[in-house]
């Protein structure tokens, strides 16, 4: 859930109009209807919705805003994290400021789907599934899944070891699907933080989650009671999804464009290794 340069809350508001507060409903509420209206009147009117969002000067991105390290609020209630970075480096390479919306995991392609976000930035792992419905930028980021059990937990030391446990993960993420994929009952939870109090306490067997994600935490907190026992081979690829459509076809080409130019002079690297504490824009 990450070292960290502070992006100044009211710079952001006063560039892009509003930013939605995690745990505030009303901020929340009033962000999300500003930014749904304006994405939902791009969406209306068809068209490109790249030139839609360089004439309206914002790039509207939906994110969580509660998992750490990939976007997540600081000490002084700022949005941080690498996809906050990310987003905003490529939103000034559109020449445009983003504007965050923050949500529910499993609200946010909804959202999207609907009209009301730009795009999703949000460690989103590309699969097949995905595919079908959205087209996904080239990958930003290179991740693996790892199991975390308590540490006094020798019970379990695989994937395979997950039937008929039991796990928490965002409802509808890549881990709870994995996790149901071998054998296990998942409940839904929101954060990163509420599933690891829910593992230490004993309350559920195992979770899954990004690699580097558990890494931050146990930095962050190195008396945390549990281990990573197992890890897929194949790396995850992290990308950005956007609806399907030649409406989004330009902003797809310029967001790819962005990403690698961002790969290309070290800042994906240098946020890897500021928000990780490595370098993950790279497979190897």
């Amino acid at each position: 859930m990450k070292r960290r340069t502070f992006i100044s809350l009211m710079s952001v508001m006063a560039a892009a109009g509003v930013l939605s507060l995690s745990g505030c409903s009303s901020s929340h509420n009033t962000a999300a209807s500003t930014a749904g209206t304006a994405a939902s009147s791009a969406a209306s009117a068809g068209g490109d919705l790249l030139s839609t969002i360089q004439n309206r000067g914002t790039l509207i991105v939906a994110l969580e805003g509660a998992w750490q390290p990939w976007s997540f609020h600081d000490a002084d209630d700022t949005l941080v994290g690498y996809d906050v970075e990310v987003s905003r480096a490529i939103a000034e390479k559109l020449g445009v400021e983003p504007e965050y919306v923050e949500s529910d995991w499993d609200s946010l392609f909804a959202g999207m789907d609907a009209g009301r976000y730009d795009m999703v930035c949000n460690g989103v792992e590309v699969t097949e599934e995905r595919s079908k419905t959205y087209d996904f930028t080239t990958p930003y980021g290179y991740i693996h899944t790892a199991l975390a059990v308590k540490k006094d937990n020798d019970s379990i030391t695989s994937f395979e070891d997950l039937d008929g446990k039991t796990t928490a993960n965002s409802l509808a993420s890549t881990y709870m699907e994995l996790a149901e994929s071998y054998g296990a009952t998942v409940q839904g939870i929101d954060t990163l933080e509420e599933t690891i109090q829910l593992l230490t306490a004993g309350r559920i067997d195992a979770t899954l989650n990004a690699d580097v994600s558990f890494y931050d935490y146990l930095n962050v907190h190195p008396d945390a009671d549990f281990k990573l026992v197992a890890f897929t081979e194949e790396a995850s690829h992290v990308a950005i999804p956007l609806r399907k459509g030649d409406e989004t076809a330009t902003l797809l080409e310029a967001i790819n464009s962005a990403i690698e130019e961002l790969r290309a002079d070290g800042t994906l690297s240098e946020l890897g290794e500021k928000y990780f504490g490595q370098d993950i824009s790279s497979e190897n």
